[in-house]
């Protein structure tokens, strides 16, 4: 049994498209919580290894900072989407912002790294919301074949908040009065803008269906993914890669992903339906998606350490030299949505993508202590233009290739699965790189504390060290943060490899709404 509840002024699928003036006011609360959302995770970046510092915490608290948020965004995002399609969307998307506002709070007052690292988890599950519904909304509103046109204005909110938050971040951080707390606590008060302008502008079908969520279904993938997360992120320092801790984490959670899969075969409405997969178009932009995560959220979310540390920047510095991949991803996203809107076209946009952001990987894995900031800026910007041009297209190409009644659940599993690789990559990486930071001060600097075997080095305030150990240390951090990013050369290459299988099909032009109506229309006359 499935009942529709109108709401005054909202546009009948039936009938029509919805006017742009209607779409552009409904976006609008929207823009602000991407805003919102994207404002926390940069403007956090530059403010880490004060914090870290500050708090007393180690390489790996570093990681799981970052590790926390993304793994709670990643194990809730399938359940966000399949609400989506059983309630409203709108009521969804506050309650989203609701819990970022709280993991905010909690942040920003912490007394330590451990109530840190669950606030961010809280803030993860806001986040997972934010990420699942906005494209969702968007598909129910707006056609594939106009969705160009839009993705440019959501490009624009996502290039400002990207800007915006490593400058913020920095010049929080380097404001005595105020701090890195406030690196957190700023987002509130957007947040209830965003609450309070989605209430008034986004007026969509609110559909109950008498269904039920596959709650273990969820628990089952989000408990297989901590093991395999807490395996890669503990391993080579805590206890070593081939040992029985590996055996039994690796085992562990393998086993609990295939449980996983047993239940969602046989549920009546899985979080993740394994049906999807049949879809060639869907199949491939997951794996590439997954891919894109590890390369990019792994090899990039520690590049902010490398300014601070081994270039020896401040945290305003830092944020001013992230600009040139901040400028690449949103010129390239937003000139390549209004011609894939003009030209109805989008393969081409995604295999060039694929083969900038290669190339942006193979140079940043050439980087040292002594890479020129022109030069670093140069590789930053061929990164970000290839990111800009691939990863919303490799969701768009997928939504346009599943019924309507599918694009809640298609788009949250390739949010999903893009944050799984990016939790996976901050994780796994994230501990090569711990390793090899230890290995190689207990190497270089035997005497220092917390340098030995099995340890991990705590991250150094640079500021305070005698000149050559200062050296030394920005040295060992320009060396592993090259290797990331010389790790991730051939994930990508492997993300290249996907897109280039994908089929183009023409763009639908009829928005989410519509196609809903007509597939229902020809159910019922059969």
């Amino acid at each position: 049994m499935t009942t529709t509840d109108a709401q005054p002024g909202q546009a009948d699928a039936a009938t029509g498209p919805i006017p742009r003036r209607k779409v552009l006011q409904a976006l609008s609360g929207l823009m602000v919580g991407m805003f919102v959302s994207i404002l926390a995770s940069t403007i956090v970046a530059n403010a880490l290894p004060t914090i870290i510092a500050d708090l007393h915490g180690s390489q790996t608290v570093y990681t799981w900072i970052v590790t926390a948020e993304l793994l709670a965004m990643t194990a809730t995002v399938p359940i966000w989407g399949k609400m989506a399609d059983l309630y409203s969307k709108k009521l969804l998307i506050q309650l989203s912002l609701s819990l970022f506002v709280a993991g905010s709070l909690i942040a920003g007052l912490t007394p330590n790294v451990e109530i840190l690292i669950v606030s961010r988890v809280v803030q993860g599950v806001g986040a997972g919301g934010m990420s699942a519904l906005a494209m969702i909304v968007m598909a129910a509103m707006i056609p594939p074949r106009e969705l160009g046109r839009y993705a440019g204005i959501f490009g624009a909110v996502f290039g400002v908040g990207t800007v915006a938050g490593p400058l913020i971040g920095g010049v929080l951080v380097d404001t005595s009065w105020l701090g890195w707390r406030w690196c957190f606590l700023i987002g509130v008060p957007f947040t209830l803008i965003a609450i309070v302008l989605l209430q008034r502008t986004l007026k969509l079908p609110v559909e109950r269906k008498q269904v039920k969520v596959d709650y273990l279904g969820a628990f089952l993938i989000t408990v297989g993914v901590s093991t395999l997360l807490i395996w890669s992120s503990l391993a080579g320092h805590q206890f070593e890669w081939a040992s029985l801790w590996t055996v039994g984490l690796v085992g562990g959670g393998l086993a609990v992903l295939a449980l996983a899969l047993f239940v969602e075969s046989r549920a009546a409405e899985p979080i993740i339906p394994l049906s999807l997969f049949r879809n060639r178009t869907v199949t491939l932009a997951t794996v590439a998606s997954v891919l894109v995560g590890v390369a990019m959220f792994g090899g990039t979310v520690f590049l902010s350490q490398y300014f601070q540390i081994a270039l020896g920047k401040s945290p305003t510095v830092a944020g001013l030299m992230s600009l040139p991949m901040v400028f690449g991803l949103l010129v390239s996203s937003t000139v390549a949505g209004q011609l894939i809107t003009k030209w109805g076209r989008w393969k081409g946009f995604l295999v060039a993508g694929g083969v900038i952001m290669l190339a942006g990987m193979g140079l940043l894995s050439t980087i040292g202590g002594e890479t020129g900031v022109p030069v670093l800026m140069v590789y930053m910007a061929v990164l970000g233009i290839g990111v800009g041009m691939l990863m919303q297209n490799l969701v768009l190409a997928a939504q346009n290739d599943v019924p309507a009644s599918e694009l809640g659940v298609t788009t949250s599993v390739l949010t999903f699965f893009r944050s799984m690789g990016g939790a996976v990559g901050v994780s796994a990486l994230g501990a090569v790189l711990a390793t090899r930071i230890t290995d190689l001060m207990a190497e270089r600097l035997p005497m220092l504390p917390g340098t030995g075997s099995g340890e991990t080095a705590a991250v150094p305030n640079i500021a305070t060290l005698p000149a050559p150990v200062k050296a030394i240390i920005q040295d060992v951090y320009a060396t592993g943060t090259a290797e990331l990013f010389l790790i991730g050369v051939p994930l990508t290459a492997l993300a290249l490899l996907a897109v280039l299988f994908i089929k183009e099909k023409p763009l639908n032009t009829l928005s989410g709404e519509e196609r809903l109506a007509k597939e229902r229309a020809a159910a019922g006359s059969h």
